[in-house]
């Protein structure tokens, strides 16, 4: 019996669909785990602006209804991160009135700070190492985690040298792009000491004191992008200010804001930036595990379908043994069993 093979078509449909099949649980719980990683290589700038109070050198007091302006810009340290594993961030932030911006020297600022974070790739907690400074713990820095939760989370302040409960306060969104938005507070805490003339804490008759430091604030408002945990929008009230030694009572207001936010310029890179990255990810992690799922099934049953077909077929179309005119039988003129002539 002879039997038809399958048709090259049927078979490279049903290979491609079994192909598909495989991937789309590859691309899910492989290749999108791996791709949820904070980035190394970063380099960039974000900008707050508010108004406020803040002690002015040059006039020896506080002045009022001015604007201020915190630029903080992050620059990932390729090699140590490669080395290490981790994610490396430098961190530099500044605080500035108007009249000392642009500083051409980040110490001409009212406030500058240099900062050093380290944090686990995948899990965004904190890692002491690789020239960590300052030491910091908590779950939410400079970003939340991944897939972020509807949950209170922990929070590092750097002024405080604490971490600060924010709650999750709903859904918010941002230059018309949704996060998930939490809040907290700070209550009034001592931060440190800072050597002043006595006068600036209420005690003129000393020349020089080691007053109390004293940070508080007012608001601090995170929305996040739930899929790759980046801020799209940030706010803070920071408050700070200097107390006589044992003293109950603010006396000297150094920086006083009810709330510094992302400017709109940083709020729409912000989004984007966190819309393109999701989208990568929703795209590896959802849309083509579903399509490789509907495309494979469907090329796998109708490959099948083809194989199964053409076997039938080719089943149904071949003789059996036995049927038929024989080339040899009695009637054929080749037959052995034929008469043949003769002479007489």
């Amino acid at each position: 019996m002879t039997r038809r093979k399958a048709s090259p078509l049927s078979l490279v449909l049903l290979g491609l669909g079994a192909f598909l099949l495989v991937l789309a649980p590859l691309l899910a719980w492989y290749v999108e785990p791996r791709a949820k990683r904070t980035p190394t290589d970063i380099d960039q700038i974000t900008v707050f602006r508010g108004t406020g109070s803040y002690f002015d050198t040059q006039k020896i007091k506080t002045v009022k209804k001015q604007r201020l302006t915190i630029t903080r810009q992050v620059r990932g340290d390729v090699a140590d991160s490669e080395k290490s594993g981790r994610a490396v961030w430098d961190v530099s932030t500044s605080i500035d009135p108007d009249k000392s911006l642009p500083a051409a020297d980040p110490h001409d600022s009212l406030q500058w700070t240099l900062e050093r974070w380290v944090t686990d790739r995948k899990t965004n907690k904190p890692v002491h190492c690789c020239g960590e400074k300052p030491y910091f713990e908590g779950e939410v820095y400079l970003k939340f985690p991944f897939d972020v939760e509807k949950r209170t989370y922990l929070w590092w302040d750097p002024t405080l040298g604490d971490t600060v409960p924010l709650a999750y306060r709903g859904k918010k969104k941002i230059q018309g792009y949704e996060g998930l938005r939490f809040t907290g507070t700070v209550k009034a805490a001592k931060t440190g000491t800072r050597q002043v003339p006595g006068r600036m804490v209420g005690l003129p008759k000393r020349s020089q004191v080691m007053a109390e430091e004293w940070y508080a604030n007012h608001g601090v408002e995170l929305v996040a992008d739930q899929r790759t945990g980046r801020i799209i929008y940030a706010a803070i009230g920071p408050r700070k200010t200097l107390r006589a030694p044992g003293g109950k009572k603010d006396v000297t207001v150094l920086l006083d804001s009810k709330r510094i936010g992302f400017t709109e310029k940083t709020q729409k890179s912000q989004v984007k930036l966190a819309d393109d990255d999701s989208s990568r990810l929703k795209l590896v992690g959802e849309t083509l595990p579903l399509v490789s799922v509907v495309l494979g099934g469907a090329l796998a049953l109708l490959g099948g379908a083809l194989v199964v077909r053409g076997r039938e077929s080719g089943s149904n179309g071949a003789r059996r043994d036995g049927e038929g005119p024989d080339s040899n039988g009695p009637h054929s003129e080749t037959s052995p069993n034929s008469l043949q002539p003769t002479t007489m």
